[in-house]
């Protein structure tokens, strides 16, 4: 497939990278700073651009067969940039017609489990107050996504860890998996990368955990 992906830098879009290209897909990575992204690859392009502008990321989009996005803040500090530069890739994805779009947001912005307990609840309840900032941030970028002509998936995982892929990791469709808790950035990477095919994904936000 050929594949584009942004927020290529970041923890979550260096294994979208990294895994596309060992499976065999052709990458169009979209970053501010090129010196950012280590991965390398024969099927790999980086565009560098400022996610401002939806004219001049459009090329990056066009005929793609599906597009990734890592974008999100960072800190409490750049809560504001899901939505605001998601919505860049809208617009572009919009204007050229490409519709398959996985985006990652967070577990604290969907549904609990059912059978949540009240540690859980306890836990979702700190982080949200925390980082209420941030998770409104995604709140608004789901919203964006949800409104487009896109045919997108919002996938959302709980506590990040920097941890080697296992591929061992629970997906819930429009749900969170019970007492998920932690998940490796490069499982995430892994499942995004499986829901970019997946029909039964479309049009819904998944849930994803050890």
């Amino acid at each position: 497939m050929k594949l584009t992906v942004f927020g290529a830098t970041g923890g979550i879009g260096q294994e979208i990278v990294r895994q596309a290209l060992d499976a065999g897909h052709h990458v169009t990575a979209v970053v501010r700073n090129p010196a950012g992204l280590t991965v390398r690859g024969d099927a790999l392009e980086v565009v560098r651009a400022a996610l401002d502008d939806p004219e001049a990321v459009r090329p990056a989009v066009a005929g793609r067969d599906a597009v990734l996005s890592g974008l999100g803040a960072r800190s409490r500090k750049d809560a504001g940039v899901a939505t605001r530069l998601t919505r860049t890739v809208l617009r572009a994805m919009e204007a050229e017609g490409t519709r398959r779009l996985v985006v990652v947001s967070a577990a604290p912005v969907g549904p609990a489990p059912e059978d949540d307990g009240p540690l859980d609840r306890a836990v979702r309840g700190i982080v949200s107050t925390v980082l209420k900032d941030v998770y409104a941030d995604l709140r608004a970028m789901e919203a964006e996504v949800a409104a487009s002509a896109t045919d997108w998936t919002v996938v959302r995982p709980p506590r990040l860890q920097n941890r080697p892929l296992t591929g061992r990791y629970r997906t819930v469709v429009g749900g969170f998996p019970p007492k998920g808790r932690f998940i490796a950035r490069a499982d995430v990477a892994h499942a995004m990368l499986a829901l970019t095919t997946d029909p039964g994904a479309v049009k819904q936000g998944v849930g994803v955990a050890d």
